[in-house]
């Protein structure tokens, strides 16, 4: 029997692939002290009975990119190890069977392009060819990825613990935690039924088990394991190693080849939770019943597909568990609950071929305490208080693995599991024919439907039955006033006497400011990259108050409360507490003056002013700053005065043509103004001087910041990249995001946001335009630009400036 060691650096708790992998980046690449402890033995939970398909293209850049680094990884595993991994790379085909799957596909390999992946459209016959098996009546087209490929799970596992081993790792099976020591709100120990291990950092790669095992932490990690079956047949004539992987999604299935034959699985849109009372302590390399009835509909699609599957024999059905999340994306990063506690799981039936980066960039993130690159899509603080819901939790992680291979329409939202949270004014807002989606279990207002248009989203690959509602809101925010409920703001209040000295350490604008003021500004991380974007009001001396967007609440408060340190600084989440309502446009002063006895002048209340005002007999907090470029308020009235601030705005709106608008209006609003998105436009791998934020940046100051080394780095080096923006008059042109952009006819970047600006009446997208010999003004406007649309070329104009009111005389009025 192995003896368990008593410390370790960093201990890795499972040992499935990705377990593997992190063991073995952690100590090829960092040279830790690493132990790897697994409950049973190696592969034994969802990596053994995984089915292996290896595809690359993710809409995230980021997650591409890992992806990618797995197929460099698994090619070179086998010599370094000497274990087989069963890789091959015989390409991947996806087929589309209908216009808009088609669009789909046309938009992916634009995407798979603008990332530095090659991928071929081609047609019904040309994928036969690939593929001579199927029937292609059906098909409008494909797309082959000649770098995508399969492999065997267990061997690649096997490899990379072998690999781990050799760079110094220990790997000890049949060791079951049962607990964990902490300290000062860090993890100390690990606690197991062979006895206590010391260590600096754990990390949770406990797959199925993560969510247990992440509990005896007091660390939430939303998953479900759900049942997933496919079904390998005997050898089939026709058969080759060769032939690539194939990903039919319209009807739901996969194929790969499998010892001359096919293996053959599916994503139902009814999918089937299992273990909801906890996983029996005694499943290893077990396998659940066969249930021929729920996997009779792949079938079906099957042989319609490839006829020679009727009188194929089947060798087995395998029904296996594997974990999936509610938004489709697996979980990596540092539990904000618990510092040294990190998680990689939840791979959504991806994660062979995520795992060989997945445990890449885990790794660094352990040893550097930040992640090597922008992996917010996956990043575990992208969650909230609702995930730790079992029941919330089963009803969306089952939708989205029935969204698996649905149609990836711009716009969608999840239908299940709602509504969990509400503002006071939802009621109102219904009334009012709002149709909402929702944003980390809110419910929020997306736009409204006029009398005589359906209250629901249509989706389209085009302009949904919403664009010319939207168009309304737009022109009357523009031109009018309207209302938008933004109560699901994140709101935190840092009080004491330390806490301006903190706040101004955190941010990378000057925040402490004279009490009555607010400031725009960024975290930087230590390499100069864009942790929050936010606002911080200083409303005393010791007082401030801070804002930023419904998803980033657990990220931005876990980056706050891990930076302001031990001083004299209380940090609150005051969120649940003060409703947010913003009145936006020309005529908001006039309905202002129309309920509220208190100077709101420009002279009294100037942009940037915070200010406490009485609005209809309530106290509100006003707050002069805007996301859509017109003269404007967010108002924040504690959540038990939110009714009667929203009627008596409407009310005395009626005379200024005042409506309530949605979060898609704001979004076309913030394109137009040239606003940055975080987590798409900015990220924690751009620089405020990338992104044309240099101005929010206090290098001028002499004061020290977080950040600050990193950002006077790139400050005084050319950018190798800038944040522009481009439009597109053609109106056949529908922008989302990820369209290659193309300076002289070559590609130099892609679009981070896109969408239509009503006023400007045209397609405005923004995105990094990239020159490794530097990109300065006159490089970028010495160009002729266009941006690849769905795999159709349009012209495209360059703007260095916002496309409406770059001199702020509207906002600022």
């Amino acid at each position: 029997m192995t003896m368990v060691p008593t410390q370790a650096q960093v201990i890795v708790i499972g040992g499935g692939i990705i377990g593997c992998s992190t063991a073995y980046h952690l100590a090829r690449d960092h040279k830790a002290d690493v132990l790897l402890i697994e409950r049973g033995r190696l592969t034994n939970g969802s990596t053994w009975h995984a089915a292996g398909l290896v595809g690359q293209l993710r809409t995230s850049a980021s997650i591409t990119r890992l992806l990618k680094y797995s197929v460099e990884l698994y090619s070179t595993l086998e010599t370094e190890t000497g274990l087989a991994t069963g890789w091959k790379q015989n390409g991947g085909l996806r087929l589309a069977c209908n216009p808009d799957r088609w669009i789909e596909i046309q938009r992916q390999a634009t995407t798979a392009r603008s990332f530095g992946l090659e991928m071929h459209l081609m047609s019904a016959a040309e994928a036969l060819d690939l593929w001579p098996l199927m029937s292609v009546d059906d098909l409008v087209g494909a797309a082959f990825l000649p770098t995508d490929g399969q492999a065997s799970p267990s061997d690649i596992a096997q490899s990379l613990a072998k690999g781990a081993r050799m760079h110094g790792a220990r790997i000890v099976e049949g060791v079951a935690v049962t607990g964990f020591e902490t300290a000062n709100g860090a993890v100390t120990a690990v606690l197991t039924d062979q006895g206590r291990i010391a260590c600096e950092r754990v990390v949770n790669c406990g797959g199925m088990w993560a969510k247990e095992v992440g509990r005896m932490a007091g660390v939430s990690v939303p998953l479900q394991p759900v049942q997933h079956q496919y079904v390998l047949t005997e050898p089939i004539a026709g058969v080759t190693p060769s032939l690539p992987t194939l990903r039919d999604p319209d009807r739901l299935i996969y194929f790969k080849e499998e010892v001359g034959g096919l293996s053959m699985g599916g994503y139902e849109l009814n999918p089937i939770a299992w273990a909801d009372d906890g996983i029996p302590k005694d499943f290893e390399f077990q396998l659940l019943d066969e249930d021929w009835d729920h996997f009779e509909p792949h079938m079906i699609q099957a042989i319609e597909r490839v006829p020679a599957l009727s009188t194929a024999g089947v060798k087995q059905m395998i029904n296996g568990p594997e974990s999936f999340t509610p938004d489709g994306n697996f979980i990596l990063g540092e539990a904000p609950e618990l510092r040294g506690f990190f998680i990689g799981c939840g791979f959504n039936a991806f994660g062979i071929a995520s795992a060989g980066g997945a445990g890449w960039a885990l790794a660094n993130w352990v040893m550097d305490g930040t992640p090597p690159m922008d992996l917010w899509v996956v990043d575990i603080r992208r969650f909230s208080s609702v995930h730790r819901d079992d029941a919330w939790v089963r009803e969306r992680t089952l939708e989205a693995y029935g969204k698996h291979y649905a149609i990836a329409w711009p716009h969608d939202e999840y239908a299940g599991a709602r509504p969990r949270l509400t503002s006071p004014l939802y009621g109102r807002l219904q009334s009012r024919r709002a149709v909402f989606g929702s944003k980390l279990g809110w419910e929020r207002p997306n736009w409204f439907a006029p009398e005589g248009v359906e209250p629901i989203d249509r989706p389209s690959q085009g302009h949904a039955n919403w664009f010319g509602p939207v168009g309304e809101e737009h022109r009357a925010c523009r031109e009018a006033v309207v209302l938008f409920d933004q109560s699901s703001f994140a709101k935190f209040e840092v009080r004491g006497s330390a806490a301006a000295e903190r706040l101004e350490w955190i941010c990378a604008n000057r925040v402490a400011k004279a009490p009555g003021r607010l400031t725009y500004t960024q975290m930087l991380n230590a390499r100069g990259g864009i942790e929050c974007d936010l606002t911080v009001a200083r409303l005393a001396d010791d007082w401030f108050y801070v804002v930023t967007g419904t998803g980033f609440r657990t990220h931005d408060a876990a980056w706050i409360q891990g930076h302001l340190g031990a001083a004299d600084v209380v940090f609150e989440d005051v969120t649940e507490a003060w409703a947010t309502l913003t009145l936006m446009g020309p005529r908001s002063r006039d309905v202002l003056a129309a309920v509220s006895a208190d100077d709101l002048s420009n002279t009294a209340a100037p942009f940037g002013s915070v200010r406490d005002i009485t609005l209809a007999g309530q106290a509100v907090r006003a707050l002069r700053v805007s996301y859509v470029g017109e003269l404007g308020w967010e108002l924040h009235t504690p959540v038990e005065a939110a009714g009667a601030v929203f009627d008596a705005l409407m009310t005395a709106g009626e005379a200024y043509g005042i409506r309530p608008a949605g979060y898609r209006a704001i979004e076309s609003l913030r394109l137009e103004k040239g606003y940055r998105a975080w987590g798409a436009d900015i990220t924690p791998s751009d620089s405020p001087f990338e992104a044309g934020l240099g101005w929010a940046v206090k290098l001028g100051s002499g004061g020290n910041f977080l950040g600050r080394a990193a950002a006077v780095a790139v400050a005084a080096a050319p950018l190798k990249k800038s944040l522009v923006g481009l439009s597109v008059a053609d109106p056949a042109a529908v922008l989302v995001g990820r369209e290659t952009i193309l300076r002289d006819g070559t590609p130099v970047g892609y679009l981070t946001s896109g969408g239509y600006g009503y006023t400007v009446g045209c397609n405005v997208g923004y995105g990094y335009v990239r020159n490794a010999g530097g990109v300065d003004e006159g490089y970028l406007r010495d160009g002729e630009y266009a941006l690849v649309i769905a795999d159709t070329v349009y012209p495209a104009a360059l703007h260095l400036e916002p496309l409406y009111d770059p001199s702020n005389t509207r906002l600022k009025t």
